[in-house]
């Protein structure tokens, strides 16, 4: 299965980057790129099993399923249903603390993976996915790199 990767660090603890991650509404609006619209379906907060809609600003939705939810860890997620060239997609974001030049931080790896449908169009599908969702993943994590230093969405979280 093709995966892609993207790494930051921030100069919060992981208890803070992990609840920046999953912050929601217009607080998660006003840093992730990603999204024009996301909520949580039939919860009021993140957890295992909780199933989240989201509206990507590239214009795909996506229904996805958190499989695990470990504050300050890590949190994983599955598609249950969404775009038409995906058969399977999948995310893990995972916190763990570093520290660096004497400061105490986080260092946040995210990793996405995917299959494509229909199966014979994965030779050209998959470079375009890895070049593509390369390039999402990466302006995200940066995303939530400058979240993490943003005092509006530390006093939200």
């Amino acid at each position: 299965m093709p995966q892609v990767t993207a790494e930051a660090w921030v100069g919060v603890a992981p208890e803070v980057a992990f609840a920046v991650s999953q912050t929601t509404g217009e607080v998660r609006l006003s840093w992730d790129p990603f999204i024009r619209h996301q909520h949580l379906i039939d919860a009021d907060r993140p957890g295992k099993d909780v199933r989240t809609l989201t509206k990507a600003r590239v214009g795909p939705t996506m229904i996805s399923r958190y499989v695990s939810y470990r504050p300050p860890t890590s949190v994983g997620m599955t598609m249950e249903k969404g775009p038409w060239f995906f058969a399977t997609f999948g995310g893990g974001w995972r916190f763990t603390p570093e520290e660096r030049d004497g400061v105490a931080g986080t260092r946040a790896v995210w990793k996405y993976t995917w299959s494509a449908r229909p199966s014979w169009l994965a030779p050209v599908a998959n470079p375009i996915g890895r070049w593509l969702l390369g390039r999402e993943i990466r302006a995200r994590i940066s995303a939530f790199a400058r979240a993490c230093a943003n005092p509006d969405v530390l006093e939200a979280v």
